[in-house]
């Protein structure tokens, strides 16, 4: 009986594990087809589908899946996708921004208002929370790559603000017009990146208790969750006894 019901554990893992990778997969074809749709269906022209096929690649994503998303945005019938941006307050005064792709406004928006409120969070206005965001762009690296110094070196010559090196990698941050010609310069220096992508940063950050943490995780679990969400970002700071429990 303990052999059947591992077995059983490890099939039900490998049934959630294959349902959060498609849920991924789906999330990454919709970013793609939302960029080829709003620039040129060829990459080296269209940073942003170039960036959104770079993250594919790296949670390897088929080939076959990506060219499939492309073309879905540029062919007769394409489906009618919109990207729609929510911000708002979670557990503790927290700042979160979630952005959206969906081909339903009304229904999203719905879901993400009923979300906030259940988890003791609250709908803002536009713009009531991005002023405590910086929009940059961030280039990652893995920490193989390189030393820190060697690192900070190739951010300088690429034109980056900062490199930020830790145990997870390296990340270059730039700002969004230079996004583009600092990704390239890096390309060229060290390869392909793990990731390239626009991101909000907070200007600074905001500690929870553990209490109003719990519940801020169980929010934003449930938002990354939904099908229409892209990302949420947030400005808190969370314990590591916390993090620890989670883990």
């Amino acid at each position: 009986m303990a052999g059947h019901s591992q077995f059983k554990n490890i099939m039900h893992r490998k049934g959630r594990q294959d349902k959060e990778r498609s849920k991924l997969f789906s999330k990454l074809a919709r970013e793609i087809m939302v960029s080829a749709k709003q620039g040129m269906a060829d990459p080296n022209h269209n940073p942003r589908l170039r960036a959104a096929i770079i993250a594919a690649k790296a949670q390897s994503m088929p080939k076959e899946n990506i060219q499939r998303a492309i073309d879905k945005a540029t062919g007769a019938g394409a489906d009618n996708i919109e990207e729609v941006r929510y911000e708002g307050y979670g557990p503790g005064g927290v700042a979160l921004i979630v952005e959206t792709q969906t081909d339903n406004r009304n229904r999203t928006g719905s879901d993400i208002r009923s979300t906030f409120s259940k988890y003791g969070g609250a709908l803002g206005e536009p713009n009531s929370v991005t002023f405590m965001f910086d929009r940059v762009g961030v280039i990652t690296y893995p920490k193989a790559k390189g030393s820190d110094d060697a690192m900070l070196e190739a951010a300088i010559e690429a034109g980056a603000d900062e490199c930020v090196s830790s145990e997870d990698g390296h990340e270059f941050i730039t700002s969004m017009e230079d996004f583009g010609a600092v990704r390239d310069a890096l390309e060229q220096k060290l390869g392909e990146p793990e990731a390239a992508k626009i991101e909000w940063r907070p200007k600074s950050t905001n500690p929870v208790n553990d209490e109003n943490g719990e519940t801020l995780i169980k929010l934003i679990e449930i938002l990354d969750d939904h099908d229409d969400v892209q990302t949420v970002y947030g400005n808190y700071e969370l314990s590591d006894a916390l993090l620890e429990k989670m883990a």
